[in-house]
């Protein structure tokens, strides 16, 4: 096992680093930028198709919680697959932003009970 893949699990949502690779990093002032890629593993629930990459969605931007005194946004692009017998783009559905914000879900929830106190 990879000592920061391990590391990075405890920080960040795990859906991310379980299907995404951290492609890029910066630390710009006091904002920490992570951009992350999707695998180019085909996702389970297309296994019955041929189906291959097919580039990426628009990268999305989200914040995520504070590290160490820094904002923290995620940079992220999902992969975009072609069933080559259908000529379909399919794509995973992932729920990585908290509906009606640019959050993630964690952090979305955690700011939501932490107003109720």
């Amino acid at each position: 096992m990879d000592p920061y893949v391990d590391l990075l699990k405890f920080v960040l949502p795990e859906l991310l680093i379980t299907h995404f690779d951290l492609a890029n990093n910066k630390i710009k002032d006091k904002v920490l930028h992570l951009y992350f890629e999707e695998k180019k593993d085909v996702p389970q629930e297309f296994s019955s198709s041929m189906i291959i990459a097919h580039g990426f969605h628009k990268e999305i931007t989200i914040q995520d919680f504070p590290l160490r005194g820094k904002t923290v946004y995620l940079h992220i692009k999902r992969r975009r697959w072609l069933d080559k017998n259908t000529k379909q783009v399919v794509q995973r559905d992932w729920e990585l932003v908290a509906q009606g914000t640019r959050l993630t879900v964690e952090f979305a929830a955690f700011l939501k009970a932490l107003s109720k106190y």
